[in-house]
This record gives structure tokens, sequence and C-alpha cells, in this order.
């Protein structure tokens, strides 16, 4: 298929940016991680993914990335199907951020996080100094001014984890696909990193993010996708979908349901910790 240039991207404002996956099923020979799914992203919405291990959920941000092309089924990016457009020019208009990303050795964090910059890059268009200020700025969101000289290879797990998220946030795309980007953080960087999620989301950024914590997930997100064995269980707003039979269903666990005392968002309680 010949390559389709996208429209003009427009930046983090653009409005119209929008995923979607129409009847996508993904198989490792006979084994079916993503089995006939179909899925819309809202431009504009903040879509937190959830699910137990091995669900398919990192697979699912993969082929919404354009990271992987289903075995059957289109995914989609304003309509137009993924596979057949450029790759450049799709990484100007959508990030994506995998669980584990690796480092070249020896670079530093600047550097690496500069490398956010090269979808914007070409012959005509070399580094200037709307990169440097997007890289300065991507550095000052993700507390890590001081540390820009050091190499990656010498920092924590949680610090490497807000480098890479530094490198998404200087592509400076319209839509942000992270795929457990809290690893490795403590509690507090964690609510800094999606206070920052939060705040990319009031601006006008689609975000869809792949997490662990389900009361962070509800607390944060617009928009919630509960997954099963590679297929879609519930999706929606948190208040109308997160409720304890669908917890049952999705986690297999036994909790309560009640409102978070700081922002109403649904808020979960295991029963004495078990599950069913």
């Amino acid at each position: 298929m010949i390559p389709v240039p996208l429209p003009p991207a427009g930046g983090h404002a653009d409005p119209q940016a929008a995923l979607a996956l129409r009847d996508v099923t993904l198989a490792y020979g006979a084994r079916k991680v993503l089995d006939g799914l179909s899925l819309t992203i809202p431009a504009g919405a903040f879509t937190a993914v959830v699910g137990p291990n091995g669900c398919g959920k990192s697979t699912l941000l993969r082929v919404l990335g354009g990271a992987l092309a289903p075995s059957q089924g289109r995914a989609l990016l304003d309509g137009a199907d993924l596979a057949g457009l450029r790759p450049k020019a799709v990484a100007r208009r959508l990030a994506y951020l995998p669980q584990d990303p690796q480092a070249p050795e020896l670079i530093t964090v600047r550097d690496l996080v500069a490398r956010g910059r090269y979808p914007h890059q070409s012959l005509l268009r070399l580094w200037s100094e709307a990169d440097a200020q997007a890289v300065d700025a991507a550095l000052a969101d993700t507390e890590l001014t001081e540390l820009a000289q050091r190499p990656v290879q010498t920092l924590s797990g949680g610090q490497r984890q807000r480098v890479w998220l530094a490198l998404v946030l200087a592509q400076d795309t319209g839509i942000l696909l992270l795929d457990e980007p809290t690893t490795f953080l403590d509690i507090r960087h964690q609510l800094d990193l999606l206070d920052l999620c939060a705040r990319l989301h009031a601006a006008g950024r689609t975000l869809v993010v792949v997490l662990h914590d389900l009361n962070l997930a509800f607390r944060y997100a617009s928009r919630v996708v509960m997954m099963r064995e590679g297929r879609i269980a519930a999706q929606g707003a948190a208040d109308e979908v997160v409720n304890e039979g669908a917890l049952r269903q999705v986690f297999d666990l036994d909790c309560r349901v009640m409102p978070d005392p700081e922002t109403g968002s649904p808020m979960i309680v295991p029963r004495r910790g078990r599950s069913l």
C-alpha cells in the first residue's frame, strides 16, 4: 500500500485527533491476544485501560499506536488506516511510550529527551530554538532539569521512567499512549505524573493510559476501558461502568465500591483483601 500523508499535525491543540479499532484480532499462532475487538477513543478524552494481567492491555496499546499490525481488522487514526500512513507523519500526531523502553548506552538525559523531536526534523528543518524550548519544557514538567547532563544509566528506575515520559512530551503530539507509566514510581511521583496527565488532558490532548492501580485510574480518567481475555468487558465514564458486579466479572475481585472522599470518583475497597 502506498503511504498516505496525514493532514498537518497542528500540535497538541488539534481537536480532531481520535483513534479506533474495528473488528481487530491479533493472534500469535493459535492464541488470540485480541479477539474481534472494536473500540473508539474519543478525541480529547483521558482513557484508562484496566484489566487483569495477560488480558491484552499492552497489545491493545501497541495496535492503537501502530507498533503492531492486527491479524484481522483495522486500526484507525482520524479515520485513516494506520497501515497506510507514513510512520514519521504518525509520530507527529501520536506518541507511544511502551512498558520497557531501552536507552542507548551512555546517552544523557537531555540527549535522550531530544530524540522526541525527531518526527519534526527534515532535510529542510534541522534543530531549532523551538526544539530546544520543547526539550526544556519537557524536562521541567518531569522535574528532570537538574539531571539533564546525567547518563540515563546512572538514574534510578523511577527517574528513568520520568526521562521516557519527558521524551514523549517533547514529541509534542495531540495523542499520548502510555503503557504503565507509573511503574517504578513512588506514590508521590505517581500522583505527580497523573496530575501532569490531567493537565495535558485539560489542555486538549487525548490520552490513553494503561494502569494497574484501579483507584488512580478511576480518579484521574474521564473514561475507563475494562478488558478481559482479549475483549472489552466494559467501557464508559468511571461512575457509569465501575461497580461491584463489573469488578467481580473482570478481576474476580470481591470488593465494595464507594465514592472517593477527595474526588467523588469510584473507589474500591477489597473485602478482607480476598478475591473470589
